[in-house]
């Protein structure tokens, strides 16, 4: 089995421009962010999708739902694709999450759960992906974890090594999912 997957980062939202690390917090879009899933749209709409899988946080799920919603696109929400849990972090300062995120690849966040436990997460998504799916395209929509946890798991690119990374947003990721 093969699938093409591209992962879309869902699109700014309100915290992420007020500097919050929203973690399992629903989120709202903001303006701009709006606007990015209407590119989102015009991006990827005719490019042979054939399901869309969204975090079922509200800011994926919202940005999912402005790009691909009137397509005939089937959207599924994945409560597996959301970004980290930050427990007592979650609606407090991203700045505070960046300081201590590499203490929290193999430990949980106080209250939360380690990045560990979002690649294990993650790959119980992509292990059990519909046979009606092979040959296909999909799009997942998640967060910077999420495509931490995908790049990982499919390129075997070091979890330590992208969790120090600093997130750039750009126009989609594409991976190759291959399943004997």
């Amino acid at each position: 089995m093969r699938i093409e997957i591209v992962f879309e980062s869902h699109s700014t939202s309100t915290q992420n421009e007020a500097g919050i690390a929203t973690g399992w917090l629903e989120g709202a879009l903001s303006e701009a962010g709006k606007r990015q899933a209407l590119e989102l749209r015009e991006r990827r709409r005719r490019k042979g999708v054939a399901a869309v899988y969204t975090s079922d946080l509200a800011c994926a799920v919202e940005t999912a739902e402005i790009a691909f919603g009137s397509s005939g696109i089937p959207i599924h929400r994945e409560w597996r694709l959301r970004e980290c849990n930050y427990g007592h972090l979650n609606g407090g300062p991203a700045s505070r999450v960046g300081e201590t995120k590499l203490q929290h690849i193999v430990e949980p966040f106080p209250g939360g759960e380690s990045y560990r436990q979002v690649v294990e997460r993650v790959g119980a998504f992509l292990d059990d992906p519909p046979r009606t799916l092979e040959d296909q395209r999909i799009v997942v929509v998640g967060h910077s974890v999420t495509r931490w946890a995908i790049e990982h798991l499919l390129t075997g690119a070091p979890l330590e090594q992208l969790v120090g990374e600093h997130f750039e947003w750009r126009d989609g990721w594409e991976y190759t999912l291959s399943k004997p």
